[in-house]
């Protein structure tokens, strides 16, 4: 939207500095002996300030997470809903980016 485009990428940088160092508290908490926990975690980290979106690095994480489960063979540790929404992000950059 217009009202969007209008706010430069310098005055979101904050927030996206914001939700950094409140998600820095949380990563004690990650497996990252396991790559099917620790990638995806490292990737929603890591796309936020570099697509400079919240929304973008959730969804990378949304994306990564079950794939990374059922290529491990550990599918049945993903909850159905992970899973649509996974199949929503996926849509939403195949067809409306």
């Amino acid at each position: 939207t217009p009202v969007v485009q209008a706010v430069p990428s310098f005055a979101t940088a904050p927030a996206l500095v914001v939700v950094g160092v409140l998600m820095m508290g949380s990563v004690t908490k990650v497996k990252w002996s396991d790559v099917s926990d620790a990638l995806p975690a490292f990737l929603t980290m890591v796309a936020m300030p570099l697509t400079f979106s919240i929304a973008n690095g959730i969804a990378m994480g949304f994306v990564t997470y079950p794939l990374l489960k059922r290529l491990g063979g550990r599918g049945q540790e993903v909850h159905p809903l992970v899973d649509v929404l996974a199949v929503v992000f996926i849509a939403k950059y195949l067809f409306m980016d």
